[in-house]
């Protein structure tokens, strides 16, 4: 099915062809109809399968169509990450490039006057994280009262992340008459949930099996013994001669650790993690796409929303301690049709973290060896213990209380019997 079977102009139809999009996903070919005619929509579909295009399309055609073109914020969407929203703002300013739809984003970590300024413009889409949203909510820096369509994107990530209590703030300073879009990796009981307080008889668009992992990763597992970690990890790039590679470690500290230690082998690294500034993180993601680094050692917040096309390589420094992240971690290879490859270097330490991996997927992973770095049989030696609390020190003080939190927002008897957006 071509993307003119869909209902989109031609306009949007010449961005698609400039950028070498020729046929639509699953996800897309099912999901912009139904967001043509605003109707409410569950979208679930793994990494890398088109979840930006499907909503962005539609919704920048419905505004270019609409004859009022009022200024102001009429669709607003939701990510958990600043590297997610850039992402999506860059994405949909591309596909609006002909057509008269503006579009802004505001995200923590940078100066909020430019944001001010953006948004006295008055943009038609407004890209936003929830913590940054509400800082302009709080200041009147924001006006939210046009809104006609809601979108979460990576909606599961948000509930990880524990933004719940910000979205519902959110949504509570919206009208309650407007379409909701719902867009998610898994469809976990608590996505249901959150569907069933917003969205009204909603399309249902499942294209993947929940925490399944696309054929087109290869992935295997690597014994090591925990202290040859790095050094396994080096051979690996070096050997293969691997120009793009992205790595995951548990910890911010581990991060930076071991892209100093991979710089001191002669790869050029860098680390991207939330105690970075947004300064730091757009440098290093930017040097690792055009290649001046060869390396991105990232936490799991780098796991979703960074978007590099045919990324070659994932690796798994350390496990992640929640298996769905494992899914989400090596989703950011095996995208629009590349192939990838997945590496996860395993102790002994994480041998039961590998085992409920292997539970979720329903999967043995293959296992291979690298000669020079055959584990010790009887495993790693034990990690040395926590140092204990100093005794007669005062217990941090407890956090204030917060605020009564609103359960979910009101909906007004008009949406109850099927209320669209004029546009």
């Amino acid at each position: 099915m071509p993307f003119s079977a869909l209902g989109l102009s031609p306009k949007i139809r010449q961005v698609l062809a400039e950028n070498s999009y020729t046929q639509p996903s699953a996800i897309q070919s099912r999901s912009i109809p139904a967001i043509l005619s605003g109707r409410d929509v569950i979208a679930c579909a793994q990494t890398g399968t088109g979840k930006t295009a499907a909503f962005s399309l539609p919704l920048i055609q419905r505004l270019s169509e609409d004859s009022r073109r009022p200024t102001g914020i009429r669709v607003l969407v939701l990510t958990p990450t600043r590297e997610l929203a850039g992402q999506v703002a860059d994405n949909i300013a591309t596909y609006a490039k002909y057509l008269p739809v503006s579009s802004a984003v505001v995200y923590g970590g940078v100066n909020m006057n430019p944001q001010i300024a953006r948004l006295r413009q008055g943009p038609h889409i407004l890209v936003a994280t929830p913590g940054r949203l509400l800082d302009h909510l709080r200041q009147r820096t924001v006006d939210l009262q046009k809104v006609e369509v809601l979108v979460l994107d990576e909606a599961d990530r948000m509930l990880d992340m524990g933004f719940i209590r910000d979205v519902r703030r959110i949504i509570a300073s919206l009208p309650g008459q407007r379409q909701n879009l719902l867009f998610s990796a898994t469809f976990s009981p608590e996505i249901r949930a959150l569907a069933s307080e917003l969205l009204v008889e909603p399309l249902v668009v499942e294209v993947a099996r929940q925490n399944s992992v696309t054929d087109l990763i290869d992935q295997v597992i690597h014994p090591v013994d925990r202290a040859r970690k790095r050094d396994l990890l080096s051979h690996l790039v070096g050997s293969g001669n691997w120009q793009q590679v992205l790595v995951f470690t548990r910890t911010k500290h581990g991060a930076n650790r071991l892209a100093q230690q991979l710089a001191k082998d002669g790869i050029s690294s860098a680390a991207i993690h939330g105690n970075k500034s947004q300064g730091a993180r757009t440098r290093a993601l930017q040097d690792f796409k055009s290649g001046a680094v060869r390396v991105l050692v990232a936490t799991d917040i780098a796991a979703r929303g960074l978007d590099i096309s045919q990324l070659p390589y994932v690796v798994n420094f350390d496990l992640p301690n929640v298996s769905e992240d494992y899914v989400h971690r090596i989703g950011r290879t095996g995208r629009a049709g590349s192939k990838g490859e997945a590496h996860s270097l395993v102790c002994s330490d994480d041998l039961k973290l590998l085992r409920d991996i292997e539970r979720l997927l329903n999967l043995r992973l293959p296992k291979i060896v690298i000669p020079g770095f055959e584990p010790d049989p009887a495993g790693d030696p034990p990690l040395p213990a926590s140092p204990r609390p100093q005794q007669g020190r005062r217990p941090s003080a407890a956090p204030r209380a917060m605020a009564k939190e609103p359960t979910s927002a009101k909906v007004s008897p008009a949406r109850k019997r099927g209320y669209r957006p004029a546009f």
